[in-house]
């Protein structure tokens, strides 16, 4: 993946250490995509990915990443055993002054358990209750408690075990995010956010586990962009058909077709994806263009996001960081060419219509073509191609017999007609697949909405 023009360093004394919470399955492709976005000592960890960006980074981030559900910065990490350890690390943990004024809502989340901490409920309200203490001692008010729209999210992941590193490594070092270091020194026993101090090797002699208390950026999922108001019965999550697109390798230069298209959300994310279209920007609206002088004349529009309202909040850089995520936006690949045609097909009517409104409200009617038909009568366009495809695998649509049968025809289709084509399959179901009398050259594992999923990979000779 070429680094985003608008990327820079994220080195610095102005660093910090961020986490991507993505689907599993795609950590490494997560990866891939915020090294190209200007992160920096990025690691692949399981449903995350851990790096350091700087405030421009993480805006950025949020405006152009398209696998993550949401980031969190890191506010401070503490040895943590038990309920004292947490109240203490809590109110050590930043200058709550700056952060939280006791005018200000917020909510917390938390995640992972210990001993004495083992229900994710009572830490997060153990949490809060830590919070509140402390503006009723500073101040005599508190900060109400907001669940639907917080001023400040935060969340406490509680790891027990080895409190520093994870995997036995040696002594605390800056370049692994999770490892401590870099803080700034200040009251109390906090990590490094604002305000606390990093921890020593003589805290992680006390063993027991670690907290580590974060921001959560975006305020909604970011898998959630804005252009799919109509879904079919089992949608896929667009972070998912985003990252499950990267995976294919597709940039633009061969066709791509969906022939089970449903709602059309694959074709949507890779078509987003090679023209540019930032998902953290709002889609174009009504008949305005996406490209050409009106576009460009147009002030680009974000979705909002919570970091909006934080006290370190920069309104210059982040429209900097706005109209350079806009300013990516083109008619074309990146070189300049044409894309290749993306077609969708689907039997369904009333289902098509929800493809097509939802290409029209992401701004990219005009890159898509939709067709109505059965892919049994699928005559493939000249030339190599990619085929993608979510069929239905028993779960949630359709019955055994007639699932069967679909595949076979899939199956069928492909090896008769779309020799030197690939085609990648979700599959939520061994058996279902076992019908295509095709070989897997490739299985990925990943999750769909908890179901246990593979994205196989197969060459049409």
């Amino acid at each position: 993946m070429s680094p985003h023009p608008a990327a820079i360093s994220a080195q610095g004394t102005d660093s910090f250490a961020i986490t991507a919470v993505v689907p599993p399955g795609l950590e490494q492709v997560a990866a891939a995509e915020l090294a190209a976005l200007g992160a920096e000592e990025v690691r692949p960890l399981r449903r995350a990915v851990a790096c350091r960006t700087d405030l421009a980074g993480f805006y950025r981030l949020h405006l152009c990443s398209r696998i993550p559900f949401r980031f969190l910065r890191e506010l401070a990490r503490f040895p943590c055993r038990g309920r004292a350890d947490l109240h203490y690390g809590v109110q050590n943990a930043a200058d709550w002054d700056h952060w939280l004024p006791p005018e200000a809502s917020f909510k917390v989340e938390a995640s992972g358990s210990l001993p004495e901490l083992n229900h994710s409920h009572y830490t997060a309200l153990e949490v809060k209750n830590a919070l509140v203490d402390l503006q009723r001692q500073r101040w005599g008010s508190r900060s109400m408690v907001n669940l639907e729209d917080p001023d400040l999210a935060l969340h406490l992941h509680l790891s027990p075990g080895r409190p520093f590193g994870g995997r036995g490594e040696g002594p605390i070092h800056p370049s692994n995010p999770y490892s401590g270091g870099r803080g700034s020194s200040g009251r109390g026993g906090g990590g490094r956010g604002p305000g606390g101090r990093g921890p020593t090797r003589n805290d992680a002699d006390l063993g027991g586990g670690m907290a580590i208390l974060s921001l959560e950026g975006g305020g909604s999922s970011l898998h959630r962009r804005g252009y799919r108001a109509a879904m079919g019965l089992a949608p896929l999550k667009e972070n998912l058909a985003a990252g499950l697109i990267a995976l294919t390798g597709w940039d633009g230069s061969v066709p791509l077709v969906d022939p089970l298209c449903g709602s059309g959300t694959l074709l949507l994310e890779a078509a987003a994806a090679a023209l540019g279209h930032a998902p953290g920007l709002r889609p174009p609206m009504g008949d305005i263009p996406a490209f050409g002088p009106t576009a460009s004349s147009r002030p680009a529009a974000a979705r909002s996001f919570s970091f909006e309202r934080w006290p370190d909040f920069d309104p210059g850089l982040w429209r900097r960081e706005v109209e350079a995520a806009a300013a990516q936006t083109r008619p074309t690949r990146a070189d300049g060419s044409a894309v290749a045609p993306l077609v969708g097909i689907e039997q369904d009517p009333a289902v098509l219509a929800q493809a097509r409104a939802n290409a029209a409200a992401a701004g990219l009617a005009e890159h898509l073509r939709l067709e109505p038909g059965d892919f049994r009568d699928f005559s493939p366009p000249p030339g190599p191609g990619i085929l993608v495809c979510n069929p239905p695998y028993g779960d949630r649509l359709g019955r055994g017999d007639d699932l069967e049968a679909l595949y076979a025809d899939l199956g069928r289709m492909v090896r008769e007609r779309c020799s030197g084509w690939t085609l990648w399959l979700l599959s939520g179901n061994p058996a279902l697949t076992g019908a295509l009398r095709l070989k897997a050259s490739q299985r990925i594992a990943v999750s769909n909405g908890g179901i246990d999923c593979r994205w196989l990979r197969y060459e049409i000779r």
